[in-house]
């Protein structure tokens, strides 16, 4: 990859085992980035929790601040009156059946599938497709609702959903390169908030146990934890 003198020197100085405070973290993420498009800037948590107890699996939601800076393609599936309040909340799509038959096929071309509680038996029985995906509609995130106008709203407006992986830790997108730094440590800062209200009863020890910041294809940087506001 060809990358200017600048990123060349900004390489240079990186140094993979410095820690920095969140502020400092998302300057330095801005500087890395050597792709010529605006690459995704994400956020990595490692918890002091075992996924493999039920008690200890963390998973929520969170609306940044500043949204995910990412166009979110929207399924709604729903009866058509519903269907209908959908699309003019800016769903990209709607319907029931046809998408059904879709997903059954094994198209996934979408990013959120939001849905109805009276068309979850239907929608249950995808999950062999969606399930993988992260894409099968759940009430704890809000994707399976009556008020889907108001589910689309939020999706669009930055609402994302995470969940703790195999190994501990939470992966979410804070935002693009393009977005200030201010604006991406603050939409950082609202999910340590959110997962340390989220923090298991049952966790014994540091609850973050890493915090890391990169970009697409950049190297991650490593955030003091210390100088955030979780336990």
């Amino acid at each position: 990859m060809n990358i200017s003198k600048k990123r060349k020197a900004a390489l240079a100085k990186y140094d993979a085992t410095k820690v920095h405070t969140l502020e400092e973290a998302t300057q330095v993420v801005k500087q890395l980035s050597t792709v010529k498009f605006d690459a995704t800037v994400d956020i990595a948590v490692r918890l002091g929790v075992d996924p493999r107890k039920s008690t200890e699996m963390v998973r929520g939601v969170v609306s940044l601040p500043h949204g995910t800076g990412r166009t979110v393609n929207v399924l709604v599936l729903a009866d058509p009156v519903k269907c209908e309040e959908a699309l003019a909340a800016g769903a990209d799509m709607a319907g029931l059946d046809d998408y059904i038959e879709k997903i059954k096929g094994g198209w996934t071309g979408v990013d959120v599938i939001i849905c109805t509680p009276a068309v979850m038996a239907k929608v249950g029985a995808l999950g062999r497709v969606l399930g993988p995906r992260g894409l099968m509609p759940n009430p704890k995130t809000g994707t399976v609702t009556m008020d889907v106008a108001k589910a689309v709203k939020e999706v669009k407006a930055g609402k994302i959903d995470f969940k703790v992986d195999k190994a501990g830790i939470i992966h979410a997108v804070i935002g693009k390169v393009s977005f200030g730094a201010d604006k991406l440590s603050e939409n950082a800062n609202e999910i340590l908030l959110t997962l340390a209200k989220l923090k298991p009863s049952t966790a014994k020890g540091a609850y973050i146990k890493s915090i890391s910041i990169s970009s697409t294809m950049g190297p991650g940087v490593l955030v003091d934890t210390r100088t955030v506001s979780v336990g």
